[in-house]
């Protein structure tokens, strides 16, 4: 089993994973955002620019920012296959979500597929919020989606490894990964879960390697996330239950808010 630096293992495997995971409807909603600010816009844990490289694709000047050199490394390769003129669009900057500093304002800031779920205390949260609202002009916006908590599975199944993804790497080697997850730890008080994630390379049907990568996830609930926008200062103008944009009610799979500076 080889154990690798933090998101070293998820970041070789990430685009193929996520390419895989259908359900994910994420991109449109930022896309559209991007649209309709104009641009430019600055994204916070850009990852390998599953959403950055969409949004720059559609003519719109990005900056992206990271705290994972893994990540911006494959980055920087797709970077590289892009056109000269989507090349010129992206700017990235290595920093961490509650400090770096770009000496830029941005009518839109964004923060894809839960990030701030690696937010773990209250004071890191309020400045990670603080520090993106910082950056905002000032009519600017900031979009983030966490998941909606389902609190009668937060605590089940520790210890129980479950299949999650599956992708072709290789038809013609017959190399097949396989991801799974296993939850080793779940802190009601401290609203955070703790797993592995498992990566299994098949080839011909015959395990060749195997892989795993720690996975450390706060949540969240609606009356807290209304308290950390009071304490950073921001107001909520709109929210959301799903990407397709279903009511932020009991039915919801996702919590996505678009916030401002709070107005006197």
């Amino acid at each position: 089993m080889a154990q690798a630096d933090s998101y070293e293992v998820l970041a070789r495997h990430y685009d193929a994973a996520y390419a895989a995971l259908k359900s994910l409807a994420d991109v449109p909603f930022y896309v559209d955002l991007a649209r309709r600010s104009v641009g430019p816009v600055l994204e916070i844990a850009c990852g390998t620019g599953r959403v950055l490289l969409k949004i720059a694709r559609e003519g719109i000047a990005i900056d992206g920012v990271d705290n994972s050199p893994a990540m911006l490394g494959v980055l920087k390769a797709r970077l590289e296959r892009e056109p000269r003129e989507v090349r010129e669009r992206v700017t990235l900057h290595a920093g961490d979500m509650r400090n770096f500093r770009i000496g830029k304002k941005y009518p839109l800031a964004i923060i894809p597929f839960r990030p701030m779920q690696h937010m773990y205390t209250v004071q890191d949260q309020v400045a990670a919020l603080t520090n993106v609202a910082a950056h905002l002009e000032e009519n600017g916006k900031l979009a983030f989606d966490v998941f909606y908590p389902k609190f009668e599975l937060l605590a089940a199944g520790i210890g129980e490894e479950v299949p999650d993804l599956e992708w072709e790497e290789d038809p013609e080697r017959r190399r097949v990964v396989r991801r799974f997850f296993r939850k080793e730890s779940a802190d009601k008080i401290h609203q955070i879960f703790a797993g592995t994630f498992i990566f299994r390379t098949y080839e011909g049907g015959k395990l060749a390697l195997e892989e795993t990568e720690p996975l450390k996830l706060s949540y969240y609930t609606y009356p807290q996330l209304q308290a950390l926008f009071l304490l950073a200062g921001l107001e909520a103008v709109e929210e959301y239950g799903s990407f397709a944009k279903a009511p932020l009610d009991n039915a919801a799979t996702e919590m996505i808010f678009v916030v401002r500076k709070r107005r006197v």
